[in-house]
């Protein structure tokens, strides 16, 4: 059998779904509630799939308390999402670890994504196969679409870091306004005071 004869019998008889072969133009964010059998947690980035590695404990726990603690601080009307992914453009639909929508967001129970002007704060657990896109890439669409607030966190000697971060409307990218060890206080979006080494601990 020649090399030619081999390398079309692998192509014929290959295993790979069909989403696995973009279309030319890439995907659009409405292609992710349409596509079968797609890995939980796949976002779109750039009109390409991005798919996520298993969830670390530290990842998981971090994620869970902060949500416990937001949804109490939280003014009356704000409503808070894990893992709900949000549409930022035609070819942008990433799912941000956690995200807080402000009073107006329209909620559905059949909705798969939320409109970036819905989503007051987005938040970024980091990964070791995350770190390039949720230091770099992420933030620069979370900023361009609008969410006015974005944080980052880090795992640092076993506890959490946070990176916080608010939009400048004369750039329209975020500046930083903060990195937090212990302590995350804040008056905005509101007001907040988390000991952040009570988010995990072993």
């Amino acid at each position: 059998m020649t090399a030619e004869a081999v390398i079309l019998k692998m192509e014929s008889s290959s295993s790979l779904p069909d989403w696995a072969f973009p279309p030319p133009q890439g995907y659009v964010a409405e292609d992710l509630d349409h596509i079968p059998d797609l890995p939980a947690h796949t976002e779109l980035i750039d009109g390409s799939l991005v798919f996520v590695s298993p969830q670390r404990d530290f990842h998981h726990t971090v994620i869970f308390q902060l949500h416990l603690h937001l949804r109490e601080a939280a003014p009356e009307g704000y409503r808070l999402r894990q893992e709900m992914s949000v549409k930022l453009g035609p070819k942008q639909r990433p799912e941000p670890d956690l995200i807080v929508l402000g009073p107006n967001a329209v909620i559905q129970q059949d909705v798969t994504y939320f409109d970036a002007k819905d989503v007051l704060l987005a938040v970024e657990v980091v990964s070791p196969d995350s770190v390039v896109r949720d230091r770099k890439r992420k933030p620069t669409l979370y900023a361009e679409a609008g969410i006015p607030h974005f944080w980052r966190i880090e795992e640092a000697s076993g506890l959490p870091v946070v990176y916080v971060y608010e939009i400048d409307p004369a750039t329209n990218s975020y500046a930083n306004t903060g990195i937090h060890h212990d302590r995350l206080k804040l008056t905005a979006p509101f007001d907040i005071d988390i000991d952040l080494t009570t988010l995990y601990t072993t």
